[in-house]
């Protein structure tokens, strides 16, 4: 066992059936940044305010995705010009539970608003219902293209009074063709609530330890990664990716 899944073993778990009360498809989201080492220091602190979900007897699982864009990657673009109205679309596979969804995540105006349906496997093409899916999501009729894969671990943890949720996403793996880039030592963690609330014990928590927000999505970070500079344009992004890299390799 883990480290990190030692102290895991300390709190509460729940089942994704009582989880349903923090779905949450239509939220605010804060991300933050910090080494795994950095996670194990603080964690244990959070079970008196968090439960831990837990499918298939394990409280770190997996999740596979598949992400689309068009050939101008104008997903990519929306976000690294700070558009408010933009778009991600990806098949994602919730590997314990072996389900399977095509998503649509809209940011507008500060809020995620996330729809999906179920999906067969990772196609690379949509089929009517899919297209139909997605025509009515994006407002408009695109064609869309898998631009990278990506996997990850993910720890959920259930605010046991408020209406939040609160994941730690580790062991990043980013790949498309012959390319693939890992991220063995980054956590990205994601605060998940109805309305903006700094009085979450989390928010507090990142704020005494001097963890500032940062705005950078897993996509943004694997397509990066995987195109670089030759196909992409990414100057507003470039602070960002620096103190990811820092974290990856152990730079003060």
């Amino acid at each position: 066992m883990s480290k990190t899944e030692n102290i895991l073993h300390d709190f509460k778990p729940i089942s994704l059936a009582e989880m349903d009360r923090v779905k949450l498809m239509n939220r605010t989201d804060t991300k933050f940044a910090f080494s795994v080492e950095k996670l194990t220091e603080f964690l244990g602190s959070l079970n008196q305010f968090y439960d831990v979900l837990e499918i298939a007897n394990t409280r770190t699982p997996h999740y596979e995705s598949l992400y689309f864009d068009d050939e101008q990657f104008s997903f990519f673009k929306d976000h690294h010009n700070g558009k408010t109205n933009r778009f991600k679309v990806r098949i994602r596979k919730y590997v314990e539970s072996d389900v399977l969804f095509l998503e649509v995540k809209h940011k507008f105006k500060g809020r995620t608003d996330k729809k999906r349906i179920p999906a067969n496997g990772f196609e690379e093409t949509f089929n009517e219902n899919q297209l139909q899916f997605l025509t009515k999501q994006l407002q408009s009729e695109s064609q869309l293209m898998p631009t990278m894969w990506n996997s990850f671990q993910r720890i959920t943890l259930i605010n046991k009074t408020l209406n939040e949720r609160l994941t730690f996403d580790f062991n990043i793996n980013f790949h498309h063709q012959s390319i693939e880039r890992n991220f063995s030592k980054l956590v990205i963690a994601e605060l998940k609530q109805e309305d903006l609330d700094r009085n979450s014990p989390f928010y507090a928590l990142m704020k005494n330890l001097q963890i500032r927000p940062y705005r950078l999505s897993k996509y943004c970070l694997g397509s990066i990664e995987i195109y670089g500079e030759n196909q992409l344009k990414f100057n507003r992004f470039k602070k960002k990716l620096l103190l990811l890299k820092k974290i990856e390799n152990d730079i003060n």
